[in-house]
This record gives C-alpha cells, sequence and structure tokens, in this order.
C-alpha cells in the first residue's frame, strides 16, 4: 500500500513540474499578480521569474534524464530503457491534458486573464512553449520505448507512425502502444526475479547437454536464432546448450546423417558421454532417423520431440497431388536458390516436403522402430482459430483442419504422439498455441502460455529422472 501511494505521488508531483515547465509564461502573468499584489506591486520581477525558472527546467531536464515515478526498477538495462520511455508517454498524456485544459479555461474565459481577446498574444506565445516542451517529452518516450521493446512488434510501431497525426485515433494508438509496454515490463521483470531467485538451484543443469534441433526450412543463425529466448532462459538456469547445425532443407534421411556426425562431434569434443535432444517439426523425424544410425543411440539420452508430426500432414500428400511435377520443379528451383543464400550447401525443397506427407511418414515409422536406452517422450499444442496463428499458419491452420483435423497450424494432434510420455498442451481463451509459439518464433508474450518457463521445467524434469 506503502508503495503504490509513493507511486502515486511521484506521478502527481512529476505531472506537476511538466505543467509548470510547460505553461510557466501564462502561469506566472495569471497568478503572479495575485502572489504579489499584498506588496503593492502589479506582476512578478524578471528576477524572481528567473528564480522561479531555473530550478522549474532543472527540473524538467531532471525528468527527461530520470523519467520513472514508481520505486521498483527493472532488473535489467533494456528493461529500464522500457519502463522509462514508457514513464514519459505516461507523464507526456497526463501533462498535455493539463496543459490543454488549461489553455481551453484561459480561452473561455474561465481563468482570473479574462478572454483571449484581451490577451491573445499570451496563449500564442504560451501554446508554442507548451507544444515544444510537451513534443520533447514524447519524442523521448517513444524513441526510448521503440528502440527497446520487443512486445510492441512491427505492426503496433507501423500503426504507430501511420496514425501518429491522425486525431484521437492517435492518442488510442498511443494508449495500446503504453499498456502493451507496462505489460512487457512488469512481465519481463518478474521473469528476472524468479531467475534471480532460483540461481543457486540451476534446475536445468542435466546430467547430460542439450542439443536443440531445429525443423524444415529453417537454419541456427548465430544472430536470429531459431529458438527465440528459450535458449537463452535454459542456459540462465543452468543447462549447457548445442545446437543441430544441419541444412535446412533436405529429406530425413539426409537431415539424419547430419544430426549423426553432429552428434559424434559433440560428444568428441565435450567429453559428455551422452545428450539431451529437443527436436521441432520436421527435426524430430530427422533426429529418429540418425539414432537408427551405428554408434548414435549410445549417445543420446533422451528425445524429446516438439510440435513433430510423427504421422505425416495429410494435407501435403494433398497438396503433392494437386500440384503438377513441373509446377513442382518450378517452386523447388526457387526455394532451393533462395536457401542456398543462406547456407545449404545441397538443399532439397521437394524431399523435405515428400518427408512430411502422411504417406512417406507412415513408411517411415515402419522402419524406424525406438531404440531401447533411450528415452522418448512428445509435446503438442493446440491452435484454437486461423487468426490465432502468424502468417503463414493462420493460411495453413485451414487447410490443416480440413485433412488432419484439430491442429497446431502446421501439424494435426494425431501426428504429435510418440513415445512414453505424450503432453497436448492448451490454454483458456480463443487464441491457443501455434507451431511457431512453441520455438518462441514471434518472441510474444502469451498472457496464458510461459513458453520460455515450459522449456524450464521440461528441461527441470529431465534432470529430475537423471537424464
Amino acid at each position: 500500500m506503502k508503495k503504490t501511494t509513493l507511486k502515486l505521488l511521484n506521478f502527481l508531483a512529476y505531472t506537476l513540474i511538466l505543467f509548470l515547465a510547460c505553461n510557466f509564461y501564462a502561469v506566472t502573468k495569471i497568478v503572479g499578480p495575485g502572489l504579489v499584489s499584498g506588496f503593492g506591486k502589479e506582476s512578478l520581477s524578471p528576477a524572481v521569474l528567473s528564480a522561479l525558472l531555473l530550478p522549474l527546467l532543472l527540473l524538467y531536464i531532471w525528468i527527461h534524464v530520470f523519467p520513472i515515478f514508481f520505486p521498483l526498477r527493472p532488473k535489467s538495462g533494456q528493461l529500464k530503457v522500457c519502463a522509462d520511455g514508457n514513464g514519459l508517454l505516461i507523464l507526456f498524456l497526463s501533462s498535455s491534458t493539463l496543459s490543454v485544459s488549461f489553455f481551453l479555461s484561459g480561452c473561455l474565459g474561465a481563468l482570473p486573464l479574462g478572454t483571449p481577446v484581451a490577451e491573445p498574444g499570451l496563449w500564442i506565445l504560451n501554446s508554442l512553449a507548451a507544444i515544444l516542451l510537451e513534443a520533447l517529452v514524447f519524442w523521448n518516450g517513444i524513441i526510448r520505448v521503440y528502440s527497446s521493446s520487443i512486445q510492441l512488434g512491427i505492426r503496433i510501431r507501423v500503426v504507430g507512425i501511420v496514425c501518429g497525426m491522425i486525431p484521437v485515433v492517435h492518442l488510442i494508438v498511443l494508449g495500446i502502444i503504453i499498456h502493451t509496454v507496462a505489460g512487457e515490463v512488469a512481465f519481463e521483470n518478474r521473469k528476472l526475479l524468479l531467475n534471480e531467485g532460483r540461481s543457486k538451484e540451476t534446475i536445468c543443469a542435466t546430467r547430460y547437454p542439450l542439443l536443440l534441433v531445429h525443423g524444415v526450412f529453417f537454419r541456427d543463425f548465430r544472430y536470429f536464432n531459431y529458438w527465440g529466448r528459450i535458449p537463452e532462459e535454459l542456459e540462465a538456469n543452468g543447462a549447457r546448450v548445442f545446437y543441430g547445425n544441419h541444412q535446412s532443407a533436405a529429406t530425413v534421411s539426409d537431415s539424419g546423417r547430419e544430426l549423426a556426425d553432429r552428434i559424434l562431434q559433440i560428444v568428441k569434443e565435450t567429453g559428455c558421454g551422452k545428450l539431451n535432444i529437443i527436436a521441432h517439426s520436421k527435426g524430430g523425424l530427422d533426429v529418429r532417423s540418425a539414432l537408427q544410425l551405428p554408434g548414435i543411440a549410445e549417445h543420446v539420452a533422451s528425445l524429446t520431440t516438439v510440435s513433430t508430426p510423427h504421422r505425416g500432414c495429410e494435407f501435403a500428400d494433398y497438396l503433392l497431388t494437386r500440384i503438377s511435377p513441373k509446377q513442382q520443379a518450378v517452386v523447388a528451383r526457387t526455394y532451393n536458390a533462395a536457401l542456398k543464400k543462406l547456407g545449404d550447401h545441397q538443399p532439397d525443397f521437394l524431399g523435405a516436403v515428400k518427408s512430411l506427407t502422411a504417406s512417406a511418414c507412415l513408411e517411415f515409422n515402419k522402419k524406424t522402430p525406438d531404440i531401447p536406452g533411450v528415452y522418448y517422450q512428445s509435446v503438442g499444442s493446440s491452435l484454437s482459430h486461423a487468426v490465432g496463428g502468424r502468417f503463414p499458419l493462420n493460411f495453413t491452420y485451414v487447410l490443416a483442419k480440413h485433412f488432419d483435423g484439430a491442429n497446431d497450424g502446421l501439424v494435426g494432434y494425431k501426428s504429435f504422439p510418440w513415445g512414453s510420455g505424450y503432453r497436448l498442451l492448451t490454454v483458456n481463451g480463443t487464441r491457443g498455441i501455434s507451431h511457431g509459439d512453441m520455438i518462441d518464433l514471434n518472441r510474444e508474450n502469451l498472457p496464458e502460455f510461459d513458453v520460455r518457463e515450459f522449456y524450464v521445467q521440461l528441461v527441470a524434469d529431465l534432470k529430475a529422472q537423471g537424464f
């Protein structure tokens, strides 16, 4: 309760300082005569005005540098910038509302000075100063927020730019920006405090390191992690993380051979003996294929497949029958050329797609039994509606639903289960959890599902089982 009161008092004080700084000229003209009338003077002297203005301007500058007006400071530099920027935007709204109300009251004759006809120059000069000083507060805030927020995304940023000059609409958009950033700061700060509180437990320090294996048409890039913010969260809780580093587009068997080499490389370089593998989408099939190769399974303690189409996607079979071989070849050449530029040395677009068909997976499962001694488990998720998925999952959701039934935007529920443990993740509400959400693809904080904490607990469970 005391913190809430302090926060409110700080906010009111900051708002008042900004209002007075922005409207100093008009306020002194209106209030000044009343203050000095008892001394037989008609107005404040220049010396008194300077004595009042200087500390006010210093406080105005202070707010620009240290704008946060509540006692809790975020635990990271990026969050501090984000919170400070949001604080400035909130102060801009409050102080500019006061400034506008003050201006209208003066124009309507509600203030002691009288009507604008009597003193038109006063309101013109005051308005110019107020607009300039308020604008500096706004731009300081919006630049900080735009440069540091993750949750605003491209869409809200673009809407903010486009609607910035539209009256009323720009206030609504500003409200959305403030609400989004405030939620982000609170959410991320809670996570930082959670990790700080359990840092000594190293709950993700498994006996064997983790190998994260990506899905089809993606690669492990240094500056854009396929797994979003998940690896950093795992490492913050004690995990040791490696990546598959295999091609983005290849048949399951070819990807399996690449991953087999990668497994042997990691084991040789680290001396870890075994690995815990977490594989997403097609990566789960690739790892299952790798485990069939000689000398590989003995170096794998567990395999957790996430959103993997173990029984294929029937809509992939349909599309391949509807598109002529000539058209398939044209599409394949286009994609293969692009994938080569992204780092694949020998991409095989069609081979990758055909590996994901229901018919191909049926044959694959017959030839790929589980290896004794390796712990298999699987995870799937539920997307409630097409609009819940980002492009292109909002499009593929409809196709997958028609052919495969309920799905995550790409893979049907019946295709997920594999191994001795299986979980289908669902949440309340209308959005659901998409195929991309399971790897934090869009770096989006979902209200009902914390994907980073899900992986922390998944790995903590592996540790508890001795892996």
